[in-house]
C-alpha cells in the first residue's frame, strides 16, 4: 500500500486492529518502514506510547503541525498537545456532533 509509506510525524491515524481499534492517535514516531510509535495523550501516554504496525493502521489526511513541531524541536510533546489534535481531528470529521459543556 502507497499511502502507507507517506506517514509523518504528527500524523493522525485510525486504529484498525487490537483492543484500541476504532480509536484515532497520533504518530510520534516512526521505528522504521513497518513500525510506528503512536499516543493519543489520553488513555495512551507519550512516555507509554504503542508500537503498531502500519498495516494496523489507517492514515488520515489530518496533520498536527503542533505535535510535528514539537517533536521536531525537543523530541517530546505534552499530553496535551497530542488530545489537542486528536480532539481538533475529531471535530473537524464531525462538524455535526454536539459540543459538551455549560
Amino acid at each position: 500500500m502507497s499511502n502507507q509509506s507517506t506517514l509523518q510525524i504528527g500524523q493522525i491515524v485510525k486504529i484498525l486492529k487490537g483492543k484500541d481499534a476504532g480509536q484515532v492517535a497520533v504518530v510520534v514516531s516512526i521505528e522504521d518502514s513497518r513500525f510506528v510509535y503512536i499516543a493519543d495523550g489520553n488513555k495512551r501516554k507519550f512516555d507509554q506510547r504503542k508500537k503498531k504496525s502500519l498495516l494496523h493502521l489507517e492514515p488520515q489526511s489530518f496533520i498536527s503541525s503542533e505535535v510535528a513541531n514539537s517533536l521536531n524541536e525537543s523530541g517530546r510533546v505534552t499530553n496535551g498537545k497530542l488530545r489537542f489534535a486528536v480532539t481538533k481531528f475529531v471535530q473537524s470529521t464531525e462538524p455535526h456532533a454536539e459540543e459538551k459543556g455549560d
